[in-house]
């Protein structure tokens, strides 16, 4: 009989005793057998991922990985594999180049994996071919004629905000701009608004599920092998059971419905059509689909705004990439191939060293100032490099046309003036709870 079994000791504990004498060798040579046991970090995350878990789940990973390079300096392990980089060098050296980006970006295939975006390719190259794709749609030069269905959505906005005022109703901002988000959306994708506006409510509880399923979504992407057995599932897409499946749906009844007559208005699917006609070798339906569907669930420059997304940048979490083969060196200290290097924005934004010592106070001169030519280099809203964001040009047109006619045309005050803007940051930030009341200006 196996040794020890005849004095009482079971299979069950033999196990356990196995399962936690490996998971404590794992954790020791992570720790302290790493090229990176060098430096500094919180305890949990010299053996594991459990410190970003926790501090997404939290809501704020970005005060948190600042505070930490505050007092730790520009390089900041978060994980057993991944140290937050700071230093000036950082941007340039991890984001400029074109080096492959971490297995977490897999999960921002939508809806399933089937679904390729550039978003989610980690191939450098193979991102920028499927980038080709689609680039032509996110043109400026595109963009900008769509300008007429942007001034309509904020046109219908204005209209609904002056009934809630009549009946002096607070406005939950937060809902409302994700209903005109949507609504533009749709409009410059498919020339079809999902209807929130219009409707006046949240459809099919698109917006209140967007909190759950942006938490989720981070948090699948550190385990994505799970990922495609739960929301990544596409039994789940067929079954209709996606958290914002009235999102979906009226994206794939716009595809089918081009498809069967495609001479409408020239926008993004229109384009999009046309290459999957003149190259199906390389862009696939699938794609396409893919595509369509991350640009709806992605959803201009004065020193405000600028200094705006400064502050306040859409991604908080780190913008992780994979030093290659040859290793990578910053500011002297050299990482070797494997090694996951992450840039936080919310950190880069608020360095001191690159943006003066006001760096964390609201302060839109600085840009018209001599310096903010300096300061150029390191901001980075939409990220930088070959997987910036493709969306930025309908973001800044959207966003500057629609806070200029809401500042030009109303007074906004808080319902509790003592109550602090609220928001949750997990991959992205989302704003939450802060009611407003609006009068539009001149009225009596």
């Amino acid at each position: 009989m196996f040794f020890g079994l005849a004095e009482g000791v079971s299979y069950p504990t033999i196990a356990a005793t196995l399962l936690f004498a490996y998971i404590l060798v794992v954790a020791i040579r992570r720790r302290y057998f790493s090229s990176i046991s060098d430096i500094p970090g919180p305890f949990v995350a010299s053996f594991s991922v459990l410190w970003e878990i926790w501090s997404i789940i939290g809501g704020h990973i970005e005060f948190k990985t600042i505070a930490l390079h505050e007092k730790l300096g520009y390089f900041v392990r978060i994980s057993h594999n991944e140290v937050s980089v700071s230093h000036p060098e950082g941007v340039r050296k991890i984001l400029l180049n074109p080096i492959r980006k971490a297995d977490w970006y897999k999960v921002m295939a939508l809806l399933d994996h089937r679904f390729q975006t550039p978003m989610s390719e980690v191939d450098p190259k193979m991102r920028v071919e499927r980038a080709k794709n689609v680039a032509a749609a996110y043109s400026l030069s595109h963009i900008i004629k769509f300008e007429p269905y942007v001034d309509g959505a904020i046109s219908l906005l204005s209209k609904r905000l002056d009934e809630l005022a009549s009946v002096s109703k607070p406005v939950e901002f937060d809902k409302w701009f994700n209903y005109m988000a949507f609504d533009v959306i749709g409009e410059v994708t498919f020339s079809n608004a999902f209807g929130f506006l219009e409707s006046g409510k949240d459809l099919g509880g698109s917006i209140a599920n967007s909190r759950v399923l942006t938490l989720y979504v981070t948090l699948a992407g550190f385990f994505y092998s799970f990922h495609k057995y739960t929301l990544g599932n596409p039994i789940v897409n067929k079954l209709n059971l996606m958290p914002q499946q009235h999102i979906f749906d009226t994206t794939k009844r716009a595809i089918q419905m081009r498809q069967k007559n495609p001479d409408v208005r020239n926008d993004m699917l229109s384009l999009w059509l046309q290459q999957l006609k003149e190259y199906p070798d390389r862009f696939k339906e699938n794609d396409m689909y893919g595509v369509v569907n991350a640009t709806v669930g992605a959803g201009a420059d004065t020193a405000c705004l600028k200094e705006t997304w400064r502050l306040h940048t859409p991604v908080a979490l780190g913008l992780a990439r994979v030093v290659p083969k040859e290793g990578l060196t910053i500011g002297g200290r050299f990482f070797e191939p494997g090694t996951k290097l992450s840039i936080h924005q919310w950190v880069i934004h608020r360095s001191k060293e690159s943006f003066g010592e006001d760096a964390n106070e609201f302060n839109p001169s600085r840009w018209l100032e001599p310096r903010g030519q300096a300061m150029e280099q390191y901001y980075i809203p939409f990220g930088a490099g070959y997987n910036s964001c493709p969306g930025r040009n309908l973001a800044r047109l959207e966003v500057s046309k629609a806070a200029s006619t809401l500042v030009r045309d109303f007074d906004i005050r808080q319902v509790d003036p003592k109550q602090s803007w609220t928001y949750e940051c997990h991959f992205t930030a989302v704003p939450y709870g802060w009611p407003c009341y609006v009068t539009r200006r001149g009225a009596l």
